[in-house]
């Protein structure tokens, strides 16, 4: 590729709709069998989808096979997969040590509805690699995060809780708030309105959640100081818009000022977990909350979602205060898989490996935008990593919103048809995991490369 220079962005954005009007076309052609398969399940499911998140236009890949670093769809189609199921794989389809300890298992039973040995040994190895003493299983990332809300709640006795503006926490209603929200209604930048990002969202529940910009611990400040909020949930980084860092000092911020007023912090960290490094986000950023909500990559693929923290914390549920159930809580099946995971698979080397593979994924990414002078750039926290069509580093949802979705939907169009599955949302990450090669990674950069020759050609 030759260095240009910058091409106006009205542009490249032109250029990326005629990209996408043409890969549109290619995609409708190579996925037919996914519009059978589409159309039959939207006469039994709304959209045709199990959750809203996986329908898009024209209709989605639907997938027959997946295996190490790859899915296969009906029509027989292979893509090297950059989603890993939102980050959920992080030790990939099917790894040998998850699916022979799965295996293991079922032969012994697959639900007790009564403890196994298994479910001390998972909550140690999460104990070890965050630094919190006490944690229960859930389901999924929705439970981990509406089950620490309450416990906060339980503890401090309040009601309202705060949330960054466009953060996702999950689908119960507390958090359904201000996930997207047009901007044109959500009022000033550093002190947004509260926006129900769905129907079925009460106004009472709607009182209680009072949202904030990221990155910005005055205002974060300012809304504490009444001291009737019961928690701060918030991901350590953002990862509902992209990948968008903490700035310096935030974190510790939060961590401070909340202290300060009582109120509870949460880490969410169902989507950086694991991936972010061996510790965790929580690790990574050196920081530790009162809690902490886990789940997709914790558990090998296996629906399976933790909450934990300090003992002061959990107690509330030792003392019955709280009261946390669920009949598929720690079942069997998932414990045994994510007890490969946390010890076998996803160990302290292997994260390693496959933070740095993700370096050399952004390092060639990162070339190919500067010698195309485009208004990019590339973030990485951990193992995942993404392409923002910014000049500038985001640092809230604002920024976010200012970005060229243009681009960013020709991109994903562009890579769909050349074996490169990224997460159908325009503001999603890919995973390198532990089982993606140095070869699976640069497929990214190679088939990116081929799209900016042709953007700025």
């Amino acid at each position: 590729m030759k260095a240009t220079e910058s091409l106006p962005t009205h542009e490249l954005a032109e250029r990326a709709k005629s990209i996408t009007k043409r890969e549109l076309g290619t995609y409708i052609n190579r996925t037919k069998g996914s519009q059978v398969a589409t159309d039959r399940a939207r006469k039994v499911m709304p959209l045709g989808v199990p959750s809203s998140f996986q329908a898009y236009d024209p209709h989605p890949i639907v997938v027959r096979r997946a295996q190490d670093a790859w899915m296969e769809d009906v029509d027989g189609n292979r893509y090297t997969d950059f989603d890993m199921g939102f980050g959920a794989l992080f030790s990939g389809h099917c790894h040998p040590a998850v699916r022979a300890a799965i295996e293991t298992q079922l032969d012994n039973g697959t639900l007790f509805v009564t403890p196994c040995e298994m479910n001390a040994e998972v909550a140690e190895l999460l104990g070890d690699r965050y630094g919190l003493p006490m944690w229960r299983f859930t389901n999924s990332g929705t439970e981990a995060t509406m089950d620490a809300i309450r416990v906060a709640r339980g503890i401090t006795g309040r009601e309202k809780i705060v949330k960054v503006e466009g953060g996702y926490h999950g689908h119960h209603d507390e958090v359904m708030i201000s996930m997207k929200p047009p901007i044109s209604e959500a009022g000033p930048a550093d002190a947004p309105r509260s926006i129900p990002s769905t129907a079925g969202i009460t106004r009472a529940v709607l009182g209680d959640t009072i949202v904030v910009p990221f990155n910005n611990p005055e205002a974060l400040e300012r809304v504490l100081s009444a001291g009737d909020v019961a928690c701060f949930i918030v991901e350590p980084a953002m990862e509902n818009i992209g990948i968008c860092l903490p700035q310096p000092g935030y974190l510790q911020a939060a961590r401070d000022i909340t202290r300060k007023y009582g109120t509870m912090l949460i880490f969410d960290e169902v989507k950086t977990g694991i991936t972010a490094g061996w510790g965790g986000a929580t690790g990574a950023v050196g920081v530790t909350p009162d809690l902490v909500a886990l789940a997709k990559c914790i558990g090998g693929g296996l629906p399976l979602g933790a909450f934990g923290g300090t003992r002061e914390c959990m107690d509330q549920i030792t003392s019955g205060k709280v009261v946390h159930l669920g009949t598929y809580n720690g079942n069997p099946l998932c414990m045994a898989a994510s007890k490969a995971v946390l010890s076998q698979v996803c160990t302290p080397e292997a994260t390693s490996s496959a933070i740095a593979r993700n370096r050399l994924l952004l390092d060639a990414c990162d070339g190919i935008i500067a010698a195309a002078g485009l208004p990019a750039h590339t973030v990485q926290f951990g193992a995942k990593g993404c392409v923002t069509w910014a000049s500038e580093q985001i640092r809230n949802y604002r920024d976010y919103k200012a970005t060229d979705f243009d681009l960013a939907f020709a991109q994903w169009m562009h890579g769909i048809n050349r074996g490169v599955l990224l997460p159908p949302g325009l503001d999603e990450q890919w995973l390198i995991s532990v089982v993606h090669t140095e070869a699976d990674a640069m497929h990214y950069a190679d088939v990116f490369g081929e799209f900016v020759d042709e953007l700025v050609a």
